[in-house]
């Protein structure tokens, strides 16, 4: 996925504004670092951070509720997709992404940290960005697993609809 050129400012007193997709600007907390991109590695040499389907030794405990297949909901209460698979850190043994099955066949990954499960309802809501714009997450070039920068991008994708996801987020808030 290309990335577009992070915005200038047109001189030194003008503020930089992000144009087009302000989740990909690179700006505010939609920023990135410039990580390696490859994989980070276990003591053994795999790579860390890998779906259950590769990482086979590794379940859902009986007593918890297995996400997969519940709905995953925007900000704006509107459906995203369906959690297909789970991935896990293979060094901290940890949920750390939520693979998401766009509507389009898509999939796309979802961190753990932005995402709030309702066992009752079964479902996961993600309060950051809307559910239309999941289908602009910075995607993996492997299904099985995510390098530093990829993750990176998507870690700021996410941190970015904080602020940028909706016109009112941007505008100041009186309390």
């Amino acid at each position: 996925m290309a990335y577009p050129p992070i915005p200038r400012a047109r001189d030194i007193n003008s503020p930089i504004e992000p144009t087009g997709n302000k989740l990909l600007s690179g700006l505010g907390p939609a920023a990135w670092a410039e990580r390696a991109d490859t994989p980070d590695l276990t003591v053994k040499g795999e790579p860390k951070i890998v779906p259950m389907r590769v990482a086979t030794d590794f379940s859902v405990d009986r007593r918890d509720p297995d996400p997969r297949g519940w709905e995953v909901l925007g900000c704006d209460g509107e459906v995203a997709g369906t959690i297909g698979e789970l991935w896990v850190d293979r060094s901290e043994p940890q949920l750390r992404y939520l693979e998401v099955k766009l509507a389009g066949g898509r999939t796309v990954l979802c961190p753990v940290t932005c995402a709030r499960f309702h066992a009752a309802k079964k479902r996961v809501t993600v309060k950051s960005i809307t559910a239309a714009q999941f289908a602009d997450v910075p995607q993996a070039k492997a299904n099985d697993r995510v390098t530093l920068l990829e993750e990176d991008r998507i870690q700021a994708y996410y941190a970015g609809g904080y602020l940028y996801a909706t016109p009112n987020r941007v505008e100041p808030a009186l309390q």
